[in-house]
């Protein structure tokens, strides 16, 4: 596997790279956002991990660069910020997940085995065009269409219809849409997953119902009977 570390801290890079060679990744440094750009643009990567706190680019605007390019290799960023807004601007900004340093080195792998088994996931489905009454779901270029008419949604927007989509007609918990499109540890409190239902209702349901409320339980996407 390989992986593009995007850290300007020798101590802590030297630290990763480490322990991820010991685990058989193979792993390339990048100090700056500059040379993480260039590097982009010219390789492929397995996953990526990335500062947000850098010289030059910083973590935040390399990330809506890559999403604005359509790259869209799976990032986890690495921070001393450990504010919930922190990691939600970090998230909204394109990221997949979000680890806090200091950090225990089996958390960071655990991380990025589940990140990469779900890049995978969709990969193997990349040629298929998933379809729910007038929604088309383009996996390949990350486009949303009604009735071929283009909808315009946020990265974390696409993630959460996309794990809908492939959950169809099952009820997915508050808890299980967190940890599977946010990818972090919200206080159980939380109504991120609410308010993000709520944008996305606004965006895919101007003509059908398709997002169901399952009081007590959480949401099932389906097409209105």
């Amino acid at each position: 596997m390989n992986v593009l570390l995007i850290e300007d801290d020798k101590r802590i890079s030297e630290f990763i790279i480490k322990g991820l060679e010991e685990n058989n990744f193979t792993v390339h440094l990048a100090e700056t956002g500059e040379i993480a750009r260039d590097l982009l643009q010219h390789d492929t990567w397995d996953i990526i991990l990335m500062d947000i706190m850098l010289p030059g680019i910083d973590g935040i605007q390399l990330t809506k660069l890559m999403r604005f390019k359509k790259i869209h290799t799976p990032i986890l960023m690495l921070s001393a910020l450990s504010d919930t807004d922190d990691k939600v601007n970090a998230l909204d900004s394109g990221a997949d997940d979000y680890l806090v340093k200091p950090f225990h080195f089996k958390e960071l792998i655990s991380r990025v085995n589940a990140l990469t088994r779900r890049t995978k996931f969709n990969y193997v489905n990349e040629e298929t065009l998933y379809k729910l009454g007038s929604l088309t779901i383009n996996p390949e270029e990350h486009k949303v269409t009604e009735n071929d008419v283009l909808i315009d949604l946020s990265p974390r927007e696409y993630k959460l219809l996309l794990f809908l989509l492939e959950n169809r007609n099952k009820v997915m918990s508050r808890t299980q849409i967190l940890n599977a499109v946010w990818g972090i540890n919200y206080d159980n409190n939380t109504n991120v997953v609410d308010v993000y239902i709520s944008y996305l209702r606004n965006k895919i349901e101007q003509n059908h119902k398709f997002i169901h409320t399952i009081k007590g339980t959480g949401y099932m996407l389906k097409e209105e009977l």
